[in-house]
């Protein structure tokens, strides 16, 4: 038997984040979203909570050690203010936590200490690929050995801040496994495509790039001459958007309810109807039931399970049905307040829709 009582330093780190997600994120992400920008001062803000330097070891800069459990807390908290603003915060750990996990020593100490103890800076990472049978356990994008070189070609889509971003974590594989390789801005065939226009999550920007026979040395393989294991870095993406998607529908869950309590129809408060009650039931079951999932799962990949990846697929599953459900029934409950721009919960719907897109776009 175990628990998941935070600990005192999870739940101040956690505290404060819900303070920064309800204050500053939420209190923006309307005209973030209708401007299709994040400014630079809310995601610093964000990065000066520590969230990123807490799992990153003090010898490289940060002040702690990863808890995946401390991240599915934290990634939960911030998409609660805004799916787009968390994720533009998370960025740079796109590009750090895997280096801090699998990198080797000479790739630890390049690039930790410099991201983890400076301003926010887009490094960033490219998994996801434009295919409607993408899987990441067998990338199109190819990495081959030539000399003392590695040679990347393929495409990527989705990759936040591309376009600005000093080096990008770029997935491909090679002899049969998904293998990471540090692709520098500039580099030889890389290019930055046009920032992407998507149903959802406006206000960050995401870019398709294009590798044409990009040289990389043999020291940018994640992980250096022998490589790394892919696994424990898929199940810390599919942890982060389950946790961001039970932010993201706890938002619009409470947001629905409490618009239901106050709502007047023919006489009696709208969640007294029947309808809408059990509807609220409902979501707010399935939050729980994805909650505890993805928590568990965090939990089995901090202790090494076994079942980590199992469970870190079964809570990605479950919170991608979870997010369209409860985000489509909020703007059900509000009617056709639900469908007005001015209440938050259709920006929500449409946020929701992209969880079962985005995995890859944040690592806990």
């Amino acid at each position: 038997m175990y628990s998941f009582e935070p600990s005192e330093e999870q739940q101040m780190l956690v505290d404060a984040i819900k303070r920064y997600a309800v204050n500053d994120l939420r209190a923006k992400a309307h005209d973030a979203d209708e401007a299709a920008n994040l400014p630079r001062n809310l995601i610093e803000k964000g990065w000066e909570l520590g969230f990123l330097q807490a799992s990153i070891p003090e010898q490289y800069g940060g002040f702690g050690e990863r808890s995946a459990v401390t991240g599915a807390l934290a990634a939960e908290e911030m998409a609660y203010g805004d799916l787009a603003g968390a994720l533009a915060v998370m960025t740079p750990g796109l590009f750090t936590v895997p280096i801090a996990q699998a990198g080797s020593e000479e790739q630890k100490q390049a690039y930790l200490p410099v991201i983890v103890a400076g301003d926010w800076s887009p490094f960033t990472a490219a998994l996801i690929e434009p295919y409607f049978d993408f899987d990441a356990l067998d990338l199109r994008t190819e990495a081959k050995k030539l000399g003392e070189d590695y040679v990347i070609t393929g495409e990527k889509t989705y990759v936040p801040y591309a376009a600005d971003a000093q080096a990008i974590l770029v997935y491909a594989r090679f002899e049969g496994q998904t293998q990471g390789f540090i692709v520098p801005q500039g580099a030889e065939g890389l290019e930055i495509c046009e920032r992407q226009k998507l149903l959802g999550i406006h206000a960050l920007p995401l870019f398709g790039i294009s590798l044409k026979e990009v040289h990389v040395p043999k020291t940018n393989r994640l992980g250096g001459a022998e490589g790394h294991d892919f696994a424990p870095i898929l199940d810390a993406s599919r942890i982060a958007i389950a946790s961001m998607a039970v932010g993201l529908s706890k938002a619009a869950f409470e947001y629905s309810r409490d618009y239901a309590k106050d709502r007047d129809v023919f006489g009696v408060k709208a969640a007294q109807k029947q309808t809408i009650a059990f509807m609220l039931a409902e979501m707010a079951t399935e939050i729980e039931a994805i909650r505890l999932l993805t928590w568990e799962a965090a939990w089995m990949l901090d202790n090494h399970n076994e079942e980590a990846s199992k469970q870190a697929y079964l809570a990605l599953t479950g919170a991608t049905d979870m997010a369209m459900m409860v985000t489509d029934r909020a703007v059900q409950i509000l009617g056709g307040h639900g469908y007005i721009r001015e209440h938050p919960v259709e920006l929500w719907m449409r946020n929701g829709r992209g969880i079962a897109t985005l995995n890859g776009l944040a690592i806990v």
